[in-house]
């Protein structure tokens, strides 16, 4: 029993032993060595692996993957109205450069540096816009925020992916007078869409009864063009008949027609006195 305790407390302080005496550089990281009694600070990046060490020595270990940080970013728009901005920030250190990190910022370098110029940019850009324009404009704002902070950090020894704009909240009172113009605009824009239609109605109204008032103009001079020129062959037509008709004409179509019965009259009247009548 007293072995057994004994190889367990052995195992024990190995184990923290060789886990003071080393580090594991895991796939995605570097790691820098840190002899503060020898050589200081290594300038060549350490790849994934277990390395051993003393235990007064370190190994800062940086991760080279991208990384996205998320801020809740309260700015003021340009209309003087205040806006809170969900902004993201993909990163990540230079691999062969973080020597110059650690001697300049450090492991923490996102909360030390970064963090106060992306926050500061962001809020800055947002200011150039108004409130309602946020959403829309949200890829512009979030380019000029990358831009803006890619400049800043120049030779900071990081790279940036990409910056962008996750979430735009307004305050309540704000979301409520957004409703209320919105739905003062639609109804302005469903009376103008009413009047609009109104007015063609009536322009075709208008056009309609133009448009019989002129067929029946047409209509009633086409009538009365027809009457004239009616009017005009007829009198045409009696004025030729009485042209072409004499006395002579008319006797010999007396005689000519089979209804008619012909008498013939003497010119001289005889005075012949009837059988039994005494002739005075």
């Amino acid at each position: 029993m007293f072995h057994r305790r004994v190889w367990l407390v052995t195992l024990i302080v190995l184990t923290l032993f060789l886990e003071a005496c080393g580090n594991t550089v895991q796939p995605g990281q570097r790691g820098l060595r840190w002899r503060p009694f020898s050589t200081g600070l290594g300038t060549q990046p350490l790849a994934s692996g277990f390395y051993w060490r003393a235990p007064w020595n370190d190994l800062y270990i940086y991760d080279i993957k991208w990384r996205s940080h998320m801020e809740n970013i309260d700015g003021m728009s340009s209309d003087g109205l205040k806006v809170l901005v969900k902004a993201a920030i993909i990163l990540r250190p230079v691999a062969d450069e973080i020597h110059f990190l650690q001697q300049e910022v450090g492991t923490d370098f996102y909360g030390r540096m970064v963090r106060p110029e992306f926050v500061g940019t962001a809020r800055s850009v947002i200011a150039n816009y108004s409130m309602v324009t946020i959403p829309e404009n949200s890829v512009a704002i979030a380019s000029k925020i990358q831009a803006v902070v890619e400049e800043k950090l120049r030779g900071r020894h990081l790279e940036i992916q990409s910056v962008a704009l996750a979430d735009v909240d307004f305050p309540p009172a704000v979301l409520h007078s957004i409703e209320q113009k919105q739905a003062k605009e639609q109804q302005k824009e469903q009376k103008e869409f009413e009047l609009t239609i109104a007015h063609k109605d009536a322009e075709i109204a208008r056009l309609r009864a133009s448009g019989e008032g002129d067929a029946i103009a047409i209509r009633a001079q086409g009538e009365a063009d027809a009457l004239q020129i009616r009017a005009a062959g007829q009198a045409r037509a009696q004025e030729l008949i009485r042209q072409t008709i004499t006395p002579e004409y008319l006797l010999f179509k007396l005689y000519n027609s089979p209804n008619s019965k012909t008498i013939l009259l003497p010119d001289d009247t005889l005075d012949v006195a009837a059988p039994g009548e005494t002739r005075r």
